[in-house]
């Protein structure tokens, strides 16, 4: 195993990463923001647009306050922009409410799907477009009564540009489904929930395309590792969940396949100790593999003790894996890997 010492741009501390692949040609690590006026951040997501890396999260006083929003920074000429709040829960003048993990995807222009809503059990989901790459939004509208949009990693465009929005819902126990749309979301059709061999509860699928077309799914679980289902169909139709050899913390992944068929994940390879809600969200760790089925870690993003959390993870169109996580509860990092 070789370690390198990174130098962080814009004039942030050094960091320590680990490889195991020594393949890997370059490496970006650094802070999103050094400051902000929130002191908690989570949740990011990323996309890449005709002008640049968008990335947002959500980020406030603390997780549910009343005061969290979805906060947008650009990086389209080698800074990011000052964060910016794009979204808030505010009903009306006596009544906000917290808002929740959002989601970046772009096609033709950029949308952002989120959820509203005093806890995840009774949150709604809403999606709000740029014209313009992030730098102005229109209106927010509220998704139809059962549609969330993707959960909390980036949906997946299909040959046939339909949409699959890999999500869940924590009202009835955890459980899966997907969302479906043919029409860039102005009808949607929702899939599931998925079944499973045994009970499972699970929330918060990635998506992976296998080489046959199959599209593969890995879901955090409460007490079982990462958990998989495939479909054959285009996602009309699923296997049952089942536990995978990886373990999970019972914390968010996100995972990537990229044009040259390699799958990327972004997971604490941590497990659940037994009758705890969860396990520690350190070390972070980057794994790849080539059927989907059989990983090896490939980075350590971050070994230190502390929450290294809910990561996602593109492909750029120049193929680097542009990675953001959340650091502490208190920043988000942006990681670039080059292989």
């Amino acid at each position: 195993m070789k370690s390198f010492f990174i130098s962080i741009r814009y004039g942030f501390i050094l960091s320590l990463f680990s490889f195991t692949a020594v393949h890997a040609q370059t490496v970006v690590h650094e802070f999103i923001y050094e400051d902000a006026p929130f002191p908690s951040a989570h949740a990011s997501t990323l996309v890449e647009t005709p002008d640049g890396i968008v990335a947002a999260w959500f980020g406030g006083t603390h997780e549910k306050h009343d005061d969290v929003g979805i906060w947008v920074s650009r990086k389209f000429d080698g800074r990011w922009t000052a964060p910016e709040e794009v979204v808030n829960g505010i009903q009306h003048a006596d009544k906000r409410y917290p808002c929740w993990n959002p989601v970046l995807h772009y096609d033709d222009k950029l949308y952002l799907f989120y959820k509203v809503g005093p806890n995840p059990r009774e949150w709604w989901g809403e999606v709000m477009s740029s014209e313009d790459n992030g730098i102005s939004w229109n209106m927010p509208r509220r998704l139809p009564e059962d549609i969330l949009g993707p959960v909390k990693n980036k949906a997946i465009t299909l040959q046939d540009g339909t949409w699959l929005c890999p999500s869940s819902t924590e009202h009835d126990g955890w459980t899966i489904h997907m969302e479906i749309t043919k029409d860039k979301g102005k009808t949607w059709q929702r899939v599931g929930p998925l079944q499973s061999e045994s009970k499972i509860d699970a929330i918060q699928p990635t998506a992976f395309i296998l080489e046959n077309g199959d599209i593969e799914i890995l879901c955090r679980s409460k007490k079982s590792g990462l958990v998989a289902s495939t479909s054959n169909d285009g996602g009309m139709s699923w296997t049952p969940l089942k536990p995978t050899s990886l373990p999970n913390p019972n914390s968010g992944v996100d995972g990537v396949t990229t044009r040259k068929g390699i799958h990327y994940l972004v997971y604490n390879p941590t497990s659940t100790p037994e009758g705890d809600w969860g396990g520690e969200r350190y070390p972070l760790l980057l794994a790849s593999s080539e059927n989907g089925k059989d990983w090896t870690d490939v980075v350590t993003l971050e070994s230190e003790e502390g929450e290294y959390s809910y990561p996602a993870i593109i492909e750029a169109e120049d193929g680097a894996l542009h990675i953001t996580y959340t650091w502490k509860r208190e920043k988000v990092k942006h990681v670039v890997v080059r292989f």
